[in-house]
This record gives C-alpha cells, structure tokens and sequence, in this order.
C-alpha cells in the first residue's frame, strides 16, 4: 500500500450514502422472543438469539440504496459457543479449586492463572469475531474478510497491553490507534482496501482535553467530548479502491448526542426496559445516517477476494468478555 497513489478531488463533495432502516415494533418484538426462547431453553438458545440480532442490525443497514446481509447462523454460533462457555468454564472451575484449595500459593496461582488468561483471551477474541463477523458479511453478493494473523496481532495486543498497563493507562490512545490500523488494514470487501490514519497523540490530547472540561464542567461538556471521539474515528478512517482513496467524516453534533442519549434512557426507564429496541434504533439511525463520504465505491468493479469462514468462536468470545466488535 506504501506505492499507491490516490487521486481524490480537491472540491469533493460530502454525501450520506448510508440508511438505517430499523422498525421499532420489528426490533421489540425479536428482542422479546430471543429472551423468552433464550430463557426457557436455559440459555441454548442464545446464539440462534445473536444470530438473528445480527441479521436484522446488518439487513435494514444499506449503503447506496442497497442492504446488506448477515450469512451467520445459529447453527454456527452454536458450535462456536460450545467452544467459548467451554474455556471460560475451564478457567473458573481452575480457579476456584484454587481458592478452595486453601493454600495460600495455590490461591494466589489460581488467580494470576486466570487473569493472565482472560488477557490472552481478549486478542483472540477479537481477532476471531472480526474474522468471522466480517466473512459472513454480504453487500451485493461480496463479501468482506479479514486478513490478520492471530500470532502477530497477538504479539502485538499483549505488547501495546503491557505498555498501557505499566504505564497506568496513559499509553493507552496509542494502543487504540495501533490496534486500529493493524484490524482496518488487514479488512477488505472484495478488492477494497481499508486503512487508519489516526495518531495516538491526537487522541490523547483529546481524551485529556475531554476529561478535565467535563469534569470542569459537571459532566456537560461529555458531549462534545463523544463528537470529537466519533470524529477522530471516521476522520482517520479511508477506503481505497483501484488507488482512489474514499475520505469519510461525521455531521453528528453534541447535540444529536446529547438528544439521542437521553431519550433513549427516558425510552428504556418509562417503558420498563421494553423499549430497548427503540433505543437501539434511534442509534444505529443516528451514527449511519450521520456519516459521510466523499464519493462513491465503484460497485461495478467489486471482485469477490475474500475466502469463507466459519468459526464463530471468536464471536462468541468476544460477546461473552462484552467486548464490542463493529
């Protein structure tokens, strides 16, 4: 990539390309559905549950008019939950032998043991669920992938970790940013390339900037602070297609956030947690329809690259850490 030479207009204009399409009673009715099956089933029914989440999420998204389409099943996240429950059960069951061994050495093995072990866990968590996620997503019948590798990201994770940790977190914007580029650069859909522009001390600065205003401000200035946060992700975030590099960016203001955020809570308190789904609408409507591009992809000359994966271990991981892959 350090070769291709992009050509972008010097007047471009910015578009919104992408549609949320959510219905409320649609999205309510499914959450109700998957908690009572998921319920009664003791839980089994959980990943025909996210399954059906994530088709419904990515089928009313579409970007130029068209949708996209979520191809996971629960059939395969059921397999990938097995794996999943199966390592963190093993590492709980260790750890309270540990404990309950009494033996003061044993206790204190237990517990690194296992700490040590959901660090591990959370790089192959996240390189799983990208590679899954991504491979069992459509748009006009191209699909997208990705391309890292566990090793080397792992390496990379626990080592960027590691700073941030002896630091006391101070390093962790540039762990950001580092983590960032590595998953966008290793994304593709079809011969469409993605990559992360972002600095890890632009980020710092407004974290920094972000937290002592709000605070300075009894909380008042955090809206501004999520824009700027927002903005620095889209801002730094290129598609390049044929050596044409796509620029994107936010129109999302404090207060669009400042509306959607408590709304929402008014939505979930008054309706006792029922109206989730609505909450969960207004935001997806507001982030995609608030971004822009400044051109178009050239859908005619997709080319299908990418090969097809399907172990949901890594997603289910993910899910069970609450660890967020978008």
């Amino acid at each position: 990539m350090e070769n291709t030479q992009f050509t972008n207009p010097e007047n471009s204009t910015f578009r919104k390309l992408l549609k949320f399409n959510g219905d409320h009673g649609q999205l309510i009715g499914l959450r109700i559905i998957n908690n009572i099956l998921t319920a009664i089933t003791l839980g089994i029914y959980y990943p025909w549950s996210r399954a059906a989440y994530l088709k419904y999420i990515y089928g009313e998204t579409e970007y130029m008019g068209t949708r996209f389409v979520f191809h996971g099943t629960g059939k395969e996240m059921f397999i990938g939950f097995l794996k999943a429950i199966g390592i963190i059960v093993g590492l709980y069951v260790f750890l309270l032998l540990c404990v309950f061994s009494q033996i003061v050495a044993l206790m204190l093995l237990g517990i690194l043991v296992f700490y040590v072990a959901i660090i591990v866990l959370i790089p192959i968590a996240v390189h799983g669920s990208n590679k899954y996620r991504l491979s069992r997503t459509s748009w006009r019948g191209i699909h997208f992938g990705y391309r890292g590798q566990l090793g080397e990201f792992m390496k990379m994770y626990l080592l960027e970790f590691f700073l941030t940790a002896i630091t006391f977190g101070i390093y962790a914007s540039w762990m950001h940013v580092k983590v960032n580029k590595y998953i966008k650069g290793n994304t593709r859909f079809g011969n469409i390339e993605f990559s992360f522009e972002g600095d890890g001390t632009d980020l710092f600065l407004i974290k920094l900037k972000g937290f002592f205003l709000t605070l300075i401000t009894l909380g008042i200035y955090s809206f501004w602070y999520y824009k700027d946060l927002i903005a620095f992700e889209l801002d730094n975030t290129k598609i390049i297609q044929n050596g044409k590099q796509i620029q994107l960016r936010t129109s999302i203001t404090a207060g669009k956030i400042f509306e959607l955020i408590v709304v929402n809570y008014l939505i979930i308190i008054f309706t006792l947690g029922i109206g989730t789904g609505i909450a969960i609408n207004r935001v997806m409507r507001t982030v995609m329809e608030n971004i822009e591009f400044d051109s178009e992809i050239d859908a005619n000359s997709l080319v299908q690259t990418e090969a097809e994966y399907k172990d949901a271990s890594g997603d289910d991981l993910a899910g069970m850490l609450d660890i967020s892959i978008m």
